[in-house]
């Protein structure tokens, strides 16, 4: 580890373009080999969830923010689609690679900390699009769901997606076996899913909760989706782009941190 940075760190901040491109290219290509559990399956338990609440609703459910409440609803499943499986690629790829023993060969190459975090983000960035891109595709048709601000809606999937990718890294660097990258996956990431506005809007939730979301980067991600597909949401987007991006400097610095010093990844 500490012969690579090196080598890096002698190119005066050079980006090693060849080697970024091949560790970036092996994550891309580590999905796109089992596509039907990380592309396919995605866009079922999306389905999944509008038919369920489709059918428990139905046409009796009033209007959310001015909206149908499928309408409501889709910006919500594609944004928790999307960062669960943002965080899956980078936390199953290092998890993998320590428990077979093979995480050396990332390591050991002339590839700087930071570089070694680009390449496995650039995984979890293109997976969360292309999974946005299938469920957003579908929501349009279905639905016939508008995008009021796709820009908007785009530039929070992709943080959504450096975000989780980079919990990701560090859950994999943490986990020592799959058990406990289960527990980081079961009472961590889907909680803070599940309870930051996905199925509703926190203007319903009692104050103390209200207030308790707020500090839920993951609310804003969901909330900044929403406004980009319906455009509106429970709070303002330049506050979400900020706390994002934020979140997105610690979690990627961490990440590059325990990249640097080899934090349970050195045998």
């Amino acid at each position: 580890m500490q012969n690579s940075t090196g080598v890096a760190e002698r190119r005066f901040g050079k980006i090693n373009w060849l080697g970024l491109y091949t560790l970036s290219w092996r994550e891309i290509r580590r999905f796109l080999g089992v596509w039907s559990q990380t592309l396919a399956a995605p866009l079922v338990t999306a389905g999944l969830f509008l038919a369920v609440f489709s059918l428990a609703f139905g046409s009796n459910r009033a209007p959310v923010m001015g909206v149908p409440f499928l309408h409501f609803l889709a910006p919500g499943i594609l944004m928790m689609t999307v960062i669960q499986n943002a965080f899956a690629n980078t936390s199953s790829s290092i998890m993998i690679a320590k428990v077979q023993g093979n995480i050396v060969d990332t390591l050991m190459p002339p590839l700087s900390p930071f570089e070694l975090m680009l390449g496995y983000l650039a995984g979890a960035v293109a997976r969360g699009l292309f999974v946005a891109v299938a469920i957003s595709g579908v929501l349009i048709v279905v639905l016939g769901l508008p995008l009021a601000h796709p820009i908007w809606a785009l530039v929070f999937t992709l943080l959504g997606s450096v975000f989780l990718g980079g919990l990701g890294i560090l859950a994999g660097i943490v986990a020592q076996k799959f058990d406990q990258m289960a527990a980081i996956t079961n009472f961590v990431v889907t909680p803070l899913s599940f309870l930051s506005g996905t199925f509703y809007s926190i203007e319903r939730l009692p104050e103390a909760m209200q207030i308790a979301t707020h500090f839920n980067p993951i609310f804003y991600l969901i909330d900044g989706v929403r406004f980009g597909m319906i455009g509106a949401s429970d709070s303002s987007p330049w506050l979400g782009l900020t706390v994002c991006l934020l979140s997105c400097g610690v979690v990627c610095g961490l990440s590059w941190y325990w990249l640097r010093t080899g934090y349970r990844l050195k045998p």
